[in-house]
């Protein structure tokens, strides 16, 4: 299995499995949607999309941020603490975020798409395995072009993906630790917000859920739903 790590403005050629890396807070967050009941999450690009696509599902409920921030009409943030005891079951999600969703949209090329974070490590991991690809291909979304140290702590969970699929046993409180140091975490840690705190203690949780994150592409949608599913 070859593998290998590109960011996430960068994705648009790569070909074979790609894993969409999105630690702070995408992929966080939409596990911990998941394991609040939630059926699946339309992934999308733009805020209007956002809007339109929920025209077309009434009862879907809308989650993301735009540069971090809010956006106006949505029914959650980019928030994995916020979603802690909230009952989603059943419910459909439409998710847009700066980075995440972006990536996820941009590959346009890979023949698979999951998406992971630290909370869902061991389950990707498996996933991976049992697809069995020839290449794997990790996008670390926040990476950004200008802003150096963004989206570092992306980078940090894909090498420890990369480390078990090389049939390592990685330690990995150095790696969560690394994370903690990364400028988006001391960010949070410093923020006036004490929800941010709270996001990343979520953010961290190594290997808090037991499913995967595979997206299926349907109708020009990228839908978002857990593996192995709910039970019903």
């Amino acid at each position: 299995m070859k593998i290998q790590q590109v960011a996430g403005f960068a994705c648009e050629n790569v070909t074979g499995l790609v894993v969409v890396i999105d630690v702070l807070r995408a992929f966080t967050t939409a596990a911990f949607a998941f394991a609040a009941g939630a059926k699946e999450i339309f992934l999308v690009s733009g805020i209007e999309e956002a809007f339109d696509l929920r025209e077309k599902i009434p009862d879907a409920l809308l989650m993301g941020e735009n540069g971090g921030v809010f956006i106006p009409g949505f029914d959650y943030g980019n928030s994995p603490a916020a979603l802690i005891g909230e009952t989603l079951n059943g419910r459909s999600l439409i998710q847009r975020t700066s980075a995440g969703t972006q990536s996820v949209i941009n590959s346009k090329n890979a023949n698979q798409i999951l998406v992971s974070s630290f909370v869902v490590a061991k389950a990707t991991v498996q996933h991976i395995r049992a697809l069995a690809p020839a290449q794997v291909t990790f996008v670390n979304s926040g990476v950004h072009p200008t802003k150096e140290g963004f989206g570092h702590e992306d980078i940090i969970c894909s090498d420890y993906l990369t480390a078990w699929l090389a049939g390592n046993h990685p330690d990995p409180d150095p790696y969560l630790q690394h994370v903690l140091e990364c400028p988006t975490s001391i960010k949070f840690q410093n923020a006036p917000n004490p929800s941010l705190q709270d996001d990343l203690k979520c953010a961290i949780e190594l290997d808090r859920f037991p499913f995967a994150l595979p997206v299926h592409r349907q109708n020009g949608m990228h839908i978002l739903r857990p593996h192995p599913p709910h039970p019903s």
